[in-house]
């Protein structure tokens, strides 16, 4: 099983407009098209709380969508087992439950379920859109965490004329600080 965390981000490294946490309203029209074809062959996407509270999901058949939150009964409600499920679990008991039975899992945001993965050395791929936009004031991919992780290129492209470009990164093992 792989786990690929994947995100967009201004030039400047932030994940949110000035904290926005609405992306599709300055992302472009070629990454949301990338992100989507992604999100659409992916049966396992995992998120926290934060990305999730803005666009509530939907179960949906095609898809186990994860949500990690200090208050899972807060969302009982919600929760459908097998399609969209709340919890506290840490990041390797979740992934875990995976290995074997799915080829890749998601992890799509935000920063604080970022660092916890990769603080974790749980992520094996970092899939970057960096879109040509500057910001000054936003959310940082990472939360203030002392990290040393180690990247190697797998690939990169050009996807629109404005200059966004998506990379994919293997994400080199590493104790972090």
């Amino acid at each position: 099983m792989k786990a690929i965390l994947i995100f967009v981000s201004s030039l400047d490294g932030k994940i949110t407009k000035w904290g926005d946490p609405m992306i599709r309203s300055w992302s472009s029209k070629a990454d949301q098209n990338q992100f989507d074809a992604i999100w659409e062959k992916s049966r396992v996407i995992i998120m926290g709380s934060g990305t999730y509270n803005p666009a509530p999901l939907k179960a949906n058949p095609k898809h186990l969508f994860i949500v990690i939150t200090r208050q899972p009964s807060k969302y009982k409600s919600s929760n459908v087992p097998g399609l969209l499920e709340f919890t506290n679990e840490i990041p390797g008991h979740i992934l875990n439950r995976f290995k074997n039975k799915e080829a890749t899992v998601l992890v799509v945001g935000g920063s604080q379920i970022a660092t916890t993965f990769l603080k974790a050395q749980l992520i094996d791929e970092l899939w970057l859109t960096i879109e040509p936009k500057i910001f000054g004031k936003g959310a940082n991919f990472v939360t203030d965490e002392k990290l040393d992780i180690d990247l190697r290129l797998i690939s990169f492209e050009q996807i629109n004329e404005q200059g966004t470009i998506m990379s994919k990164y293997n994400v080199i093992k590493k104790v972090s600080v």
